[in-house]
């Protein structure tokens, strides 16, 4: 069992009135009409035990929860298990434990969050929710054609990466780099895919990562991790040498994106400010923690327009009632002014279905680009002074998108958290 499977589509069931002109049809199908609505009803039966699956702890097959007991958390090995039945597995001693599904040992300090699942259950909300109609599966209109962007190369997949929640481009070699849950916290590939180096082991070690959340790549070639572990931002050369670990009272630190000055923005997601980090990485010194913005709310994604300096933030919103998860984009000006800002009511009344954004990235025209796992796509938002238009660029191909980043030949690599993977899209 893989710790996130894809999630599945439900096929629609066409029903025929009592009476009408298909009412004979619909009582007495021919043989093959009938085994295909027997395999139809086959498959949706596999699907909605697919999606009960992905939601509850395959041990007590209690549904997951964000907190408590049944929290979902991640073994070593990828497997995901309940809170509880993680602590009925260590016993109070908090003894070593084997994965009740392929046996691996591991330890209590071993296991984490599954970042992906608490998502998930943000976006459903309380009161559950059915999980297609969360990821925008009811029956609403389609989004506009796709924008001519094609599938050219795939990173990772499971077993290479495991859980993945950042990835970042070197503008200057086209190395990608992934931040994820395996032993090693950091993968760089090289343009051509393969992967040139893995470095960021858990632990306590000035080189370790407890827990990556996102990555990004300076300009003069630093790899800047922020560790939800330790409430730290932590800087690497592409070797994996550490160089530089910032604590600043941060209590969440979240998001992050690089200037083309080498200066970093990040997000507080429990403080709700957006910093500015200027250092010389190369000496292993911070020159500046500067808070540009606070009383945001739970900010996480975030984008630095490389041509104008514009900032894009992704709110991630509470509210009462089913279904409350909701996300709000917020633009500001290189000079921190407010440009426009946009929350999930607002999207969906220029698209009809529910959006959830988890990434977002500028283009080279300055274009902002969102993930939305709703309806597993990549969307265009438009120019700040334009925003927002809707344009989908990705439609098809992805199961919970959850990172963005251009590489040097205006490539688009989408981070897939549902598959554990790296899609690479260039203009068809």
């Amino acid at each position: 069992t893989a710790a996130v499977p894809q999630l599945l589509f439900s096929a629609p069931v066409t029903r025929t009135e009592e009476g009408g002109p298909g009412a004979g049809l619909a009582a007495a199908p021919p043989p093959l009409m009938a085994a295909g609505m027997a395999a139809a009803a086959a498959k949706e039966g596999e699907e909605d035990e697919a999606e009960l699956s992905l939601l509850e702890c395959r041990v007590c097959f209690e549904p997951y929860g964000p907190g408590g007991q049944r929290r979902p958390r991640n073994l070593p090995c990828g497997h995901v298990l309940c809170r509880g039945c993680l602590g009925a597995l260590g016993g109070p001693e908090g003894r070593r434990l084997e994965c009740p599904f392929c046996r691996r040992a591991c330890g209590p300090a071993e296991t984490s969050d599954c970042l992906p699942l608490l998502q998930l259950l943000e976006v459903l909300g309380p009161a559950g929710g059915s999980l297609p109609s969360a990821l925008g599966r009811g029956g609403a209109a389609a989004g506009p054609a796709p924008a001519g962007l094609g599938l050219r190369l795939s990173l990772g997949g499971w077993g290479s990466l495991v859980n993945p929640t950042g990835v970042a481009a070197c503008r200057r070699s086209g190395r990608l780099v992934v931040a994820h849950d395996g032993k090693k916290r950091i993968h760089v590939f090289e343009p051509s895919g393969s992967c040139l180096q893995r470095f960021g082991e858990r632990g306590d070690a000035g080189n370790d990562i407890k827990y990556p959340l996102d990555v990004t790549v300076t300009s003069d070639g630093h790899v800047v991790v922020t560790d939800g572990g330790d409430h730290s931002v932590k800087a690497f050369d592409f070797e994996g040498r550490g160089v530089l670990a910032i604590q600043e009272g941060f209590c969440l630190p979240w998001g992050l994106d690089a200037t083309p000055e080498s200066e970093v923005i990040l997000t507080d997601s429990e403080a709700g400010a957006l910093y500015r980090l200027a250092a010389d990485f190369r000496k292993g010194k911070l020159k500046k923690c500067q808070m540009i913005r606070s009383q945001l709310v739970s900010p996480r994604g975030v984008a630095v327009s490389q041509t104008s300096g514009a900032i894009v933030v992704i709110e991630h919103l509470k509210a009462q009632g089913l279904n409350n998860g909701s996300t709000r984009v917020k633009i500001f000006s290189a000079e921190m002014d407010l440009v426009g800002q946009m929350d999930t009511f607002g999207l969906n009344l220029i698209f009809p279905s529910k959006i959830y954004t988890t990434a977002v990235a500028f283009d080279k025209e300055g274009r902002v680009i969102v993930t939305d796992v709703c309806s597993q796509a990549v969307v265009c938002l438009g120019k700040p002074e334009e925003f927002p238009i809707f344009n989908t660029l990705i439609s098809h191909g992805l199961s919970y998108p959850v990172g963005l980043a251009y590489v040097a030949n205006n490539s688009l690599a989408v981070l897939d958290s549902g598959d554990h993977s790296v899609k690479i899209y260039s203009s068809t």
